[in-house]
């Protein structure tokens, strides 16, 4: 049995603030422009980011970089973090291929230039094109293997320029290479075109929905695309939009499926045993650590998700330096190391067991 004492915290998901003249510098010569060293070499998130006026907590969305992040781990009492981009999650919405290609590069060589080489409280996933599934494959090699990155990000639906879920057949030669790696895919939104929220106004409930939505799309493509089967070996984490997603994932899939059965002649869908139903099938995977889901410390669902799941796909994500500070980090931390609903077991699961597991971290 655990102790709160012994609860170590792991960061599963949080962000690098990017330096773009040194992402650029890092680009080949032919694709900096005359006023490359003051332009972001991503895309905007979408208009809905960029045409709102909100206010966030103080020290939000600081620009912090290697120092700032390590003051954070120790100011919040965090042992180590697992790196995500900022403009990066709209790596989705890069129009020229060859682009997208370049840029994956540059940005996993500045990330580990900066940040995984530095100390090994970072541990990040890398960016991946995959507009180009061949040199997406090609990439994830690389930044597994030669910079020894956990994996790769795949961007959220709502990347406009992407196929619009990620079970689809074309990304399938990534997962057979995360499968031959054994490496983690981080699912991450940030991108919110063409979910129905275009016109809404204001900014807030565009973020509410947006993760839980693009996540909820993803993992049924995952899911009923047999991408869990065909590619044992191979993790998925989904980021940034809590628990009640998911519970709502499995009881909206069970009953569809079993109201809706789906003609198959080909085998090319979920294939589930005897007597098997969805929640069975899903939690079989959680339970052999293939799906994991991001939570935060203060979120009303996660001990229901926890008895109805188990305490096993559920890992803490402090999402800093985005709408968090270093208080509300701690607050966050506090809250779940409190919560009566959660036995120790189930805390220290989810504050830094889980990340190790999803990320293989020693």
């Amino acid at each position: 049995m655990s102790t709160l004492q012994d609860q170590t915290v792991v960061d599963g998901d949080g962000h690098v603030v990017e330096d773009h003249e040194a992402i650029w510098q890092r680009m080949p010569e032919d694709y900096r422009v005359s006023n490359w060293s003051m332009r972001s070499p991503f895309g905007p998130n979408d208009h809905l980011h960029s045409t709102n006026r909100h206010f966030v907590p103080e020290g939000a969305f600081a620009k912090v970089g290697p120092e700032g992040w390590i003051e954070f781990l120790e100011d919040v009492g965090v042992e180590r973090t697992v790196l995500y981009p900022s403009n990066g999650l709209t790596l989705g919405r890069v129009v020229s291929r060859d682009w997208a290609i370049e840029l994956s590069r540059a940005y996993n060589d500045w990330l580990h230039d900066e940040y995984t080489a530095r100390s090994p409280r970072f541990q990040a996933v890398g960016l991946i094109p995959l507009h180009e599934p061949d040199e997406a494959v090609a990439e994830l090699r690389r930044i597994v293997e030669e910079l020894h990155f956990a994996g790769a990000m795949l961007p959220g639906t709502g990347a406009a320029q992407l196929q619009n879920h990620l079970g689809d057949e074309r990304y399938w030669p990534i997962y057979e290479e995360a499968d031959r790696l054994g490496c983690a895919l981080g699912i991450h939104g940030g991108v919110h075109d063409n979910m129905g929220l275009d016109d809404m106004s204001p900014y807030a409930p565009v973020n509410a929905l947006g993760h839980p939505f693009g996540q909820m799309v993803n993992f049924a493509g995952i899911v009923f695309n047999g991408v869990l089967d065909r590619y044992p070996n191979a993790r998925f984490g989904f980021l940034e939009a809590g628990a009640a997603w998911f519970v709502n994932c499995l009881e909206r899939f069970e009953r569809s499926w079993s109201s809706h059965v789906q003609y198959d002649p080909n085998g090319r869908f979920l294939q589930l045993k005897d007597n098997e139903s969805v929640t069975d099938y899903v939690l079989k995977h959680v339970d052999a650590g293939r799906i994991f889901v991001g939570v935060e410390g203060d979120e009303l669902t996660l001990p229901f998700a926890v008895r109805l799941a188990g305490n096993k796909p559920f890992l803490y994500s402090s999402d800093f330096p985005h709408e968090v500070n270093h208080a509300t980090a701690k607050e966050e931390i506090q809250e779940l190391r409190e919560n009566p609903r959660l036995t120790d077991d189930d805390k220290a699961a989810i504050l830094h067991a889980n990340a190790r597991r999803f990320y293989q971290l020693a």
